[in-house]
């Protein structure tokens, strides 16, 4: 399948997966009201064009948290990525640091910390789940310190895993799930030998301590469901904090009142989000919740966002509502499936490119000048 623009990544995506993979990132909670809103809420607001306007020195540049980007946009955490593409999370950060932007390497990603960065040659962002074990979760913190991470992204709005059917319909969960995986593995011959048999280990590395080296899937869905620790609370931020000396950035903020507390209790940059719609279906879109949390803390935090973004456009757009960078999710794992390394440079190429023409065609001559006054109303 050739691939001339960014959706085209999802369709060749579901063509090269097994379902159950496939299924677990397209997939959101219950009827997936939520998922679908993240879209078409996002792309329901019009862009404002503006006609003789001097646009041609556009400057995509911005800065986060001391850290220089080619454009306001970076790979946001995404579990089992490595599932997705040999050694998924290493083929993608080495993608993320040749565009200049940053990737952000999940708790339960596939690649460990230090395998991200051995392969990848830089340090990542690392998101931080808080579960159960303090101890464990103190060594993790201690660890990602250690090996050069900087900005710690706190995922706040997954006390307990949502309720996803389309899990239990694929295989991902529920009755004989290990032989429905097998068998669907089966009719995806590519991705069998790319990942099923050269990319193993099939492992959690950054939960290796704690799972032991022989862990796989069954142990990925157990594991969420019996560590991750339904007593979050405020107190938390509090405790991470205190042992985090970098930026600290909440994610899963999707009300005005929480980005204020999370604004009081220290932290650095907020990321408005719904988890992709797989968390509490029926929850706002990121594109409604932004402006109203932009609103109230952009002076005394970094406001980033994701959820239904899957081009420049929408990278626009969010930026307009609020954003100063935005991540992404899905998207750039569906590159990942299609092409690895390639596919994802291919990706992150494009929304460039989308962007630039974007900002060209609104009379925003700089990120800075992506404000709501380049929507339509």
């Amino acid at each position: 399948m050739i691939v001339s623009s960014p959706e085209d990544f999802r369709e060749a995506a579901r063509r090269r997966l097994p379902r159950f993979l496939f299924d677990y990132l397209d997939g959101g909670a219950g009827g997936e009201e939520t998922l679908r809103r993240n879209q078409t809420d996002l792309a329901g607001h019009r862009l404002r064009q503006r006609v003789l306007v001097d646009v041609s020195g556009i400057d995509l540049r911005t800065t986060l948290f001391g850290q220089d980007l080619a454009m306001p946009v970076m790979l946001g955490p995404v579990g089992l990525g490595g599932m997705y593409a040999r050694r998924g999370e290493v083929q993608a950060a080495r993608a993320a640091g040749a565009a200049g932007v940053p990737f952000c390497l999940s708790t339960v990603a596939l690649c460990g910390l230090d395998e991200v960065i051995a392969g990848s040659g830089a340090p990542p962002w690392f998101q931080l789940y808080v579960i159960k074990d303090r101890g464990f979760l103190t060594d993790l913190l201690d660890h990602a310190w250690a090996a050069g991470c900087r900005n710690l992204v706190f995922t706040v709005d997954m006390p307990v895993p949502g309720v996803r059917y389309r899990d239990r319909r694929s295989g991902m969960s529920g009755p004989f799930a290990a032989a429905r995986r097998l068998a669907q593995a089966c009719t995806s011959p590519g991705w069998a030998i790319d990942v099923g048999l050269l990319g193993r280990p099939h492992r959690l590395g950054n939960l290796a301590p704690v799972l032991g080296r022989a862990s796989g899937m069954n142990d990925y869905m157990g594991w969420l469901g019996a560590n991750f620790d339904p007593a979050i609370a405020w107190r938390d931020l509090d405790w991470i904090r205190a042992r985090w000396p970098g930026a600290l950035v909440i994610k899963g903020i999707l009300d005005p009142d929480d980005a204020d507390a999370a604004a009081r209790l220290g932290a650095d940059g907020i990321i408005v989000s719904n988890h992709g719609g797989r968390q509490l279906d029926g929850a706002p879109s990121t594109a409604s919740a932004l402006p109203a949390i932009a609103d109230r803390v952009a002076e005394r935090l970094t406001v980033l966002a994701d959820s239904g973004v899957r081009n420049g456009r929408d990278v626009a757009r969010m930026l307009a509502l609020g954003a100063k960078g935005v991540l992404l999710g899905r998207a750039w794992v569906y590159a990942l499936a299609t092409g690895g390394e390639a596919g994802v440079t291919q990706l992150l190429a494009m929304i460039e490119r989308e962007l630039a023409v974007t900002m060209s065609l609104c009379g925003a001559r700089s990120v800075a000048q992506l404000n709501r006054d380049v929507l339509a109303g």
